[in-house]
């Protein structure tokens, strides 16, 4: 016997993952954590008995619930299941996969689509922040069919524009966690940053590499992870984090001078592999920290003191952009707009299903369609 769970999967910026309504999963974590790890099939090195990709980009999970948040429209719980542990991360953000919750909660029929575009207001679960996403809806429905183009994904789709409200401190409720805008951990200078995703910012050139390697080319240098990896534990503890060795944040950011026209580059860790293009979320902790005097960020580009506009962040796959309009005075981070254009494609729709010895909850029977909306109606 096994159990059937609604289940649609999306792929959200560079990022892909089965989503799921809260209501369709257990309500309590252990049991849920449980569901996820067998869902995506985990822990294995190929995730062979279950739908994960076998790799942190694509083994990740949306939970999605009408929100309580009186500004807010949607709850989204972001949900980082591990590949070869049996343990999943709820403390990160995912924004790629944050892309695609504004399309999924339409078609659940969680936001009503307006005519031309409509805005859903998301309540970020993992890091308690707000965030507006406009959905192309033409016609009232709405399609993935458009020119938008991202580096590290092949072909072009409908824009859906992301706007991050409120992502200062996001998970240590500091923006400089250790109150200072450049620390040195093991000889290497360091930026503890926290806007929409704590980071741990270092120079490449301190760490022996140009900035500008492949994905691959890092993944392959183990005595590099290892260096990275002491010092982004030690920046946990800096940053008031406790013990991250099983944790998957704060991430790190190896920064460079640009090479190709933007603003500045950057490799995003996962922190066990290199990202092969850049995460949402850390483009907004990067870009934000180039804002802020002293940091790692700030010492390699040619700005002003208060970045405007787009900055463009050189990736291993390209560039991502991200309008920003910050302003850095007496020791604060104050953002007006860090807004991102991404894409998203719904790319299945059906139930997903686990052994009955993890959660029998149902197991076999028919969903009530009159409980709570699907979540793979469309």
């Amino acid at each position: 016997m096994q159990t059937r769970i609604p289940c649609v999967l999306m792929r959200g910026g560079t990022s892909r993952g089965p989503f799921f309504l809260a209501s369709d999963l257990p309500a309590d974590a252990a049991t849920r954590d449980a569901v996820l790890l067998a869902v995506m099939g985990s822990p294995h090195e190929y995730q062979v008995d279950g739908i994960g990709g076998a790799n942190p980009l694509t083994s990740k999970v949306a939970i999605i619930s009408k929100s309580k948040h009186p500004e807010a429209d949607v709850d989204y719980l972001f949900a980082q299941v591990l590949v070869d542990e049996r343990r999943v991360d709820t403390k990160p953000n995912c924004g790629n996969m944050l892309v695609a919750v504004g399309p999924f909660a339409i078609e659940a029929g969680l936001v009503p689509a307006k005519p031309g575009e409509t805005t859903v207001r998301i309540f970020n679960v993992n890091t308690e922040s707000l965030v507006e996403s406009i959905v192309q809806t033409p016609g009232g429905k709405v399609t993935y069919a458009g020119a938008a183009s991202i580096d590290g994904v092949g072909g072009t789709a409908a824009p859906v524009k992301i706007n991050f409200k409120s992502a200062i401190g996001a998970v240590t409720g500091k923006l400089l966690p250790t109150g200072r805008p450049l620390d040195v951990i093991d000889g290497v200078d360091v930026s503890c940053v926290d806007v929409a995703m704590p980071m741990v910012l270092m120079p490449a050139g301190q760490l022996g590499k140009t900035g500008h390697e492949s994905a691959a080319e890092l993944d392959a240098d183990k005595e590099l992870f290892k260096r990275m990896e002491a010092i982004r534990r030690k920046a946990g503890e800096l940053m008031g984090m406790g013990d991250v060795s099983k944790m998957v944040v704060p991430k790190i950011g190896m920064l460079a001078s640009p090479r190709n026209g933007g603003t500045i580059t950057s490799r995003y860790f996962v922190p066990y592999s290199c990202h092969k293009a850049h995460a949402v979320t850390g483009t907004v902790c990067v870009a934000s920290a180039c804002a802020i005097p002293g940091t790692v960020a700030s010492r390699l580009v040619k700005l002003p003191p208060a970045p405007q506009g787009i900055i463009q962040l050189e990736h291993p796959s390209g560039m991502i952009a991200i309008d920003l309009d910050a302003d850095f005075t007496a020791g604060k981070l104050v953002i007006r707009r860090a807004a991102l254009i991404r894409t998203a494609r719904r790319l299945f729709q059906g139930e997903v299903l686990i052994p009955a010895a993890v959660w029998a909850h149902g197991a076999g029977a028919q969903r009530n369609p009159s409980a709570v909306p699907s979540a793979v109606a469309a």
